[in-house]
């Protein structure tokens, strides 16, 4: 089963290094590749401080826009309000998957904030959440066509989730 030798290629990049940033970086590309994405990155933040950036990002090739952003920068102050899903995020709810942007409901996201900011059609919004704190967001997603989120890939989001999330904080706050 594909997702049983994902997992287990989670479990030996973070068996055999502890270095949050190589952990991460493989990791996003892992799941890209596993997942058949069009693109794959990680934003991560500070809970307390709202300082934000986005360190990882994998692309299936250059034609994909990057979403990319070496510095710590501090969230919009409008951001939970124009993006229900970061807000769902903020509330440490359960990861949201859109199977398309085009149909999806004006509470789940907002059509015009993600096509003007992100260009993707379909993806995953997976919240890196411990004690009610949102650490973070891995975002794969596809573009040009919607995308149906199989058992198989939300359970593979689901536990890779929890694994990463040592990591996320230990970038966010070492």
């Amino acid at each position: 089963m594909m997702n049983a030798s994902v997992l287990s290629q989670v479990q030996d990049i973070i068996k055999n290094n502890d270095q949050a940033e190589f952990v991460l970086s493989a990791i996003v590309r892992l799941i890209g590749e596993s997942l058949q994405c069009d693109r794959c990155f990680l934003y991560l933040r500070h809970p307390v401080t709202q300082m934000g950036k986005v360190p990882f990002c994998w692309r299936r090739h250059d034609q994909i826009p990057l979403v990319f952003d070496a510095d710590w920068k501090p969230e919009p102050p409008d951001l939970a309000n124009d993006d229900p899903m970061f807000a769902a995020a903020l509330r440490a709810e359960p990861s949201i998957f859109v199977e398309d942007v085009e149909t999806a409901a004006p509470q789940v996201l907002n059509r015009t904030f993600e096509q003007k900011n992100f260009g993707h059609r379909a993806l995953i919004h997976a919240h890196l959440c411990r004690n009610g704190q949102l650490w973070g967001v891995l975002q794969p997603c596809v573009f040009d066509r919607p995308r149906i989120w199989t058992d198989a890939d939300r359970h593979l989001i689901a536990t890779i989730e929890p694994e990463i999330l040592p990591f996320a904080i230990a970038y966010v706050a070492p």
